[in-house]
Formats: C-alpha cells, structure tokens, sequence
C-alpha cells in the first residue's frame, strides 16, 4: 500500500487518534507540495501576484509565506 492509500485509511479512521495524526501527516505533506511548487514558479519567474491568485490568497499572503524560503529572494521585489 502506497503512503498516500495509507494516509487516506488513517483519515478515515472511527480512532480520533490515529485519524487526526493522519490529518497532522498531510497537514505537512501539504505544506512541503505548496512549498516545492511556489519555489518551482518563482524560479520559472512568476510574480508574487500569479502565484498568489493561483492558490487562492492574497499576493501578501503568499510572499508572507514563502519568500524566506527561497534563498535571495527575501527583499520583496517584484520579477
């Protein structure tokens, strides 16, 4: 069984326990994609605004987030 089948067995767990350590496993697997993803858009020079408007947040939001993650790209500037 692969770790995502495994993960959404978890989370559809009667056991709070194992289902919300479940939901805590793919609370960080959510935030290591959007992560890996807003770093991947950004290195292909997508600006903070189509980034943000991609996810779904404001372009504060996402340069919040993100822009201390990404090595000499903490200034803020826009590409």
């Amino acid at each position: 069984m692969s770790a995502s089948t495994e993960l959404a067995a978890a989370a559809d767990s009667r056991d709070p326990a194992t289902g919300l350590a479940a939901v805590a496993a793919l609370r960080r697997l959510l935030e290591e994609l959007e992560a890996a993803h807003v770093g991947n858009a950004r290195a292909q020079g997508w600006s903070w605004e189509a980034i943000a408007a991609a996810l779904g947040v404001r372009r504060q939001t996402a340069h919040r987030k993100h822009a201390h993650r990404l090595t000499g790209d903490t200034s803020g500037s826009e590409r």
